[in-house]
């Protein structure tokens, strides 16, 4: 492996955290050691993106932003400039590297294009699918539903998923307190990260 060679160790996972939210840290927290620096690029990557496409900027420079994460998501991760601690993350992605590239396609969708949405929520779905095979977790027929569920925001119900796909159940739980009392969501994460339902 050449000495430029990026090591998951470059980015530790508190060099990210600043960019996740409460509930999406503690989702993570429910995800299997091995699998966290995924989970964790993977939530990161989607607000880095949402941050570079969010509303008010003008849409070339939403484009040229995108289009510097569509060409390093381009390169195995040993080409990766280093100094970005989000692709240190994402090199947990390197061998699902298009379904994050399909994240940006989808980003820059919803901001230039009119399809209300649907290119980011199918990229979400994909990018679930894509993390199951990293946890080399089978692919099934209800493993889609449910990734394209989430990403829709149709929720999930009670679908039990496997432990690798923890957080998914939790950030869909947290999506969904709506208004209830803060003991009440917090008691209800506890019991879906530790039952996966």
């Amino acid at each position: 492996m050449p000495d430029t060679a990026l090591s998951p160790l470059t980015a530790p996972l508190t060099a990210v955290a600043e960019w996740l939210s409460p509930p999406e840290r503690l989702a993570i927290a429910y995800a299997p050691r091995a699998l966290r620096p995924a989970w964790s690029g993977l939530l990161a990557f989607d607000r880095r993106l949402a941050d570079a496409a969010r509303a008010g900027r003008e849409p070339i420079m939403i484009q040229l932003r995108l289009a510097w994460w569509r060409d390093r998501l381009a390169e195995p991760a040993t080409a990766w400039p280093r100094g970005e601690p989000l692709l240190g993350l994402l090199i947990a992605w390197d061998a699902e590297r298009a379904a994050l590239g399909a994240l940006v396609d989808g980003w820059e969708a919803q901001v230039v294009g009119e399809d209300g949405g649907t290119a980011l929520d199918r990229a979400r779905a994909q990018a679930i699918v894509a993390l199951a095979r990293l946890a080399q977790v089978a692919e099934t027929p209800a493993l889609a539903t449910a990734a394209a569920d989430w990403a829709e925001g149709r929720g999930l119900g009670a679908n039990r998923l496997p432990r690798a796909l923890r957080p998914l159940v939790l950030l869909d739980h947290f999506e969904r307190a709506g208004t209830a009392a803060p003991w009440r969501v917090m008691l209800g994460a506890v019991r879906k990260g530790w039952l996966g339902r």
